[in-house]
């Protein structure tokens, strides 16, 4: 089965995620569970915990099917030390509000290592930041995202992934979320069937289905390889709407969450009922 939704707001407390989301008609959603560019959210309390478990139970999500982002402003791979204890710290109490609301995916951006170090060295620290965030919680998994590569950030190379989850200490707690807009300014062509197929096939090769833990669905404004990741709403970038057929009818995306991040909020409806029905009949 496909789970397909948006990342939806939160305006208004965490409760309103659910809301939001099956307004649109969505089967999954994403979230941050704090103000995305702030290092430091309010307690979660146990009334809106409640709350937002109530709402979720009321439009029938369940926990696989939400994907929750973290900060924008957390680097783990960030060389300066005082620095990259204040992003840990930062990541260390998103994971522990995921766990509060017991949602068990925590997607992130690895982290860039700004030019001032080498990317190996930048790897090594992420990896450091990763397995401690793993030995101070228990169930949750950390969803590394792809990205285009801007601005010195790491995770633009399928390789990079690989390298994080070989050296994590907890294997079965680590996963990729796949953004389609990332990997094409990163160079992996997804816009024709051949070029569908080797990406997947390289993805496979090199970091593995097993560990797809979900999916960000945008069209691009920017040519491929460019490194550069600006959103575009389906079928209106360079992307093409073929590349998410061929995604939707992909049995490897089932069963997990499958987000917009399109920059017309208001279309998004229109979106969804475009990829499901690329759907085939009987998923």
């Amino acid at each position: 089965m496909k789970y397909i939704g948006a990342h939806v707001s939160i305006a208004g407390g965490i409760s309103n995620a659910p809301l939001n989301a099956a307004a649109i008609g969505a089967s999954a959603f994403g979230m941050f569970t704090k103000n995305q560019r702030r290092w430091q959210g309010s307690e979660l309390e146990k009334k809106e915990i409640d709350e937002f478990q109530k709402t979720m139970e009321e439009n029938n999500f369940k926990p696989e099917q939400v994907l929750v982002h973290d900060s924008y402003l957390i680097n783990l791979g960030n060389p300066n030390p005082k620095k990259r204890n204040r992003s840990q710290k930062a990541f260390l109490d998103e994971a522990r509000r995921c766990e509060k609301l017991e949602l068990p995916l925590l997607n992130f951006h690895p982290g860039s290592h700004l030019g001032k170090i080498s990317p190996e060295k930048s790897l090594d620290l992420i990896v450091a930041g990763i397995n401690q965030t793993l030995t101070q919680t228990s169930d949750l998994i950390l969803v590394i995202e792809t990205t285009a590569g801007q601005g010195n950030y790491l995770g633009d190379k399928f390789e990079h992934l690989h390298y994080l989850i070989e050296h994590c200490n907890n294997k079965d707690r680590i996963g990729v979320c796949l953004d389609t807009c990332h990997i094409f300014g990163a160079g992996y062509d997804i816009s024709t069937v051949e070029g569908y197929k080797k990406t997947m096939e390289e993805f496979e090769n090199t970091v593995g289905f097993k560990y797809l833990k979900g999916a960000h669905l945008n069209d691009s404004k920017i040519e491929i390889g460019t490194n550069r990741d600006r959103h575009a709403p389906l079928g209106e970038g360079l992307i093409g709407l073929k590349a998410f057929k061929l995604l939707m009818e992909d049995p490897r995306f089932d069963n997990i969450p499958l987000i917009l991040e399109t920059p017309k909020p208001k279309k998004w409806k229109e979106e969804l009922e475009l990829l499901s029905g690329f759907i085939p009949d009987g998923n």
